[in-house]
């Protein structure tokens, strides 16, 4: 039916605009080179490519629109890599897809805010707002990484300095100790190859914690609430500021070149979301 769809619609197209209709692409590739066809086409791609560059560099939104596309390279969202790593923490799938419902609430309530915004402020200082707000949200996610709970804890990284200053001063008496976290590398020397994480528990069950044995719950949970609560609170910012942006880019842009521009900027942030990973 999609099929179906897509070429009466084309037809409907081409008959409201017979324009569409010509054979543009042969014309400019006869106009560019006399070479064979395979590298004409090559040719006139890159200079397709080279013009619609141009044509958004010099548009008054560029730095606005490269900001929201440098904004897909974050992890700081419900995709594999935070899933991943909430797997890790201790997190079920009920609860991890309870969190993903909560951060859609807050992204509707992101479209909400930026139609409040504008009419009391502008579209210009609804954009610096909402990129303000997505930052403050976001800094609950640095201060994750310091909070107690994390596996980057830097009391992990002090106590094993700690443990090898001590070890040097009592010529191997705290080895032993040490055992249960390292492991043999190149040259003899034991490494710690990850802080004491018992608290893992991998489960597929419907609550967070059942069936988990006693003693097996992780010592603080602080620093994955920081992480999340500023995943679904950034969220709020964050779409508020993708509207404004592309709000702009439809007020800003002539109508020669708006499609020509759209385009530019949507295949800049499926490569900015391609980075990330």
């Amino acid at each position: 039916m999609l099929v179906l769809s897509l070429s009466v619609e084309q037809s409907e197209v081409v008959t409201s605009a017979p324009g569409l209709s010509d054979d543009d692409m042969s014309l400019n590739l006869k106009e560019i080179t006399n070479l064979p066809l395979c590298f004409g086409r090559f040719r006139w791609l890159l200079s397709t490519c080279k013009d619609g560059w141009r044509a958004y560099y010099r548009q008054d939104v560029f730095l606005a629109g490269m900001g929201l596309a440098f904004l897909y390279t974050t992890v700081l969202g419900f995709d594999c890599i935070t899933t991943g790593y909430a797997y890790t923490q201790g997190i079920s799938g009920s609860l991890l897809s309870l969190l993903m419902g909560v951060s859609a609430i807050t992204g509707l309530m992101g479209t909400v805010m930026f139609t409040k915004l504008r009419k009391a402020y502008g579209l210009v200082n609804t954009g610096i707002i909402s990129s303000c707000l997505h930052l403050f949200c976001l800094l609950l996610c640095v201060c994750s990484v310091f909070a107690p709970g994390s596996p980057m804890d830097l009391h992990l990284l002090m106590s094993f300095l700690d443990a090898n200053s001590t070890l040097a001063a009592a010529g191997g008496m705290v080895e032993g100790q040490r055992q249960k976290h390292t492991y043999p590398m190149r040259g003899g020397i034991n490494q710690p190859l990850l802080p004491d994480r018992s608290s893992i528990h991998w489960t597929n069950n419907t609550v967070l914690f059942e069936n988990m044995p006693s003693g097996m719950e992780p010592d603080s949970y602080i620093s994955i609430i920081l992480l999340f609560l500023g995943v679904i609170t950034a969220r709020i910012g964050l779409w508020s500021f993708d509207l404004t942006v592309t709000q702009l880019l439809q007020e800003n842009i002539c109508e020669s070149e708006r499609g020509v521009v759209n385009g530019v900027q949507s295949s800049m942030n499926y490569l900015m979301d391609l980075l990330h990973f």
